[in-house]
């Protein structure tokens, strides 16, 4: 069943910050645009390299008015460890969830439930909280910051211009299209 148009549930959960232990809910991201990225587990191999991926292209989400959320099944003292052990986690500024209790995996529809884990799943939430898009990887399957950035910059364009859509490889700037009869059969 497709997850666009829910709206994600109340949660409240620990999470790793700044250096610090943070609490983060729903009413947090009311308002903004979130992307959700979830991850199998702190300490393995596939994670640290789209964590840091994501680092690398933060500002420009940032700058897109998006917060990420990283979350993984594992608790905020597990997250802050690997911070501290891990050069390419150490460098992390966005959040990190911690969900042992799996309220936001279950919620997302992304948990193993036989292993406790979280899929690889990323989550672009509007400022309604209602999921816009998103895509669920194969746990060896690692994902790339620079395609879900303009897929946010697109899901941002349609909310704002709801009469036009964005064909495949748009990027901000470049030509929409305004759906009418006229360019049935024409594309």
């Amino acid at each position: 069943m497709s997850m666009i148009g829910k709206e994600v549930s109340a949660f409240s959960v620990q999470a790793f910050h700044d250096n610090s232990f943070k609490t983060v809910s729903k009413e947090d991201i009311r308002g903004k645009w979130s992307v959700f990225f979830f991850y199998p587990a702190d300490f393995t191999f596939v994670c640290p390299t789209e964590l840091s991926d994501l680092q690398e292209h933060y500002e420009a989400f940032q700058k897109a008015g998006c917060e990420i959320y990283a979350v993984s099944c594992d608790t905020h003292f597990v997250h802050k460890a690997w911070h501290d052990h891990s050069e390419s986690i150490s460098g992390l500024s966005y959040p990190m969830l911690a969900d042992p209790t799996h309220t936001l995996s279950r919620d997302f529809e992304v948990l193993i439930e036989d292993e406790g884990v979280a899929e690889r799943g990323s989550f672009i939430v509007d400022p309604d909280c209602r999921i816009v898009s998103y895509e669920v990887n194969a746990g060896n399957v690692g994902r790339n910051a620079e395609e879900l950035l303009p897929k946010l910059q697109a899901c941002q364009f349609v909310r704002e211009y709801g009469n036009e859509v964005c064909p495949a490889r748009w990027k901000p700037g470049a030509k929409t299209l305004k759906p009418s009869l006229e360019l049935v059969g024409a594309l």
